[in-house]
This record gives structure tokens, sequence and C-alpha cells, in this order.
């Protein structure tokens, strides 16, 4: 079973950025869908951003703009650029792969804590 784990989180203030890392246990090669999702205590978790396997992306509009994805299939990892957070952007981060564009897949890292303060 492939694992994920996430790092990079922290406590930023507000108009500051943060770069999140995934590593994989195993190749991520064969995954066409990886994405970032997060969720905020008493919400939904929500997909922040999406790539796929030929280096395209999507963003829902509350992040488009702000947050990058990227992925370095070689080194086994994903990352996520957070630039301008605001308070909105707090929330528990979570790598994800082998989803769709709408559904996440079954494998999930940990999460990594993002706090962003005034």
């Amino acid at each position: 079973q492939m694992r994920l784990e996430e790092s990079g989180g922290g406590l930023v203030q507000a108009g500051g950025s943060l770069r999140l890392s995934c590593v994989a246990s195993g190749s991520i090669s064969t995954y066409n869908n990886m994405a970032w999702y997060r969720q905020a205590p008493g919400k939904e978790r929500e997909m922040v951003a999406r790539i796929s396997s030929g280096g395209y992306t999507g963003y829902p509009d509350s992040v488009r703009g702000r947050f990058t994805i990227s992925r370095d299939n070689a080194k086994r990892m994903l990352f996520l650029q957070l630039n301008s957070l605001n308070r909105e952007d707090a929330a528990l981060y979570y790598c994800n792969a082998g989803g769709t564009k709408t559904t996440p897949g079954r494998l999930w890292g940990q999460g990594t804590p993002v706090t962003v303060h005034a």
C-alpha cells in the first residue's frame, strides 16, 4: 500500500506564503490525477488544486491565482505553493492520489496544518 506524507504547513501571517510538499512511498507516475484538498474545522473537505500527469491544472475560484500545484514524478513528490494567504485558507491540507476532476482518490496523506493569523 502506497503512503503519502505531507509537510510544510505552519503558522503564517495574513498575506504570507507557504510551500507544501507531499512525498509518496512509491511511484506516482501511474496516477493521472493528483490533488490537494483542505478541511477547516466544521467544514467539508474541498479540493484546492489538481494536476494531471500531463501537467494540466485546475483550481477553484477561491484560490485561483494564489495557489500553484506542481508535481515531480521522478522524485515522487507533489507540491502546493500558497501565496497571499488569508484567514479563510486556514485548514488541514491533504495530498491525494488517484482521483478524478471531481472526486478524490482512495490514497490520502495524514495532512499538514496551515494556520493564518492577522
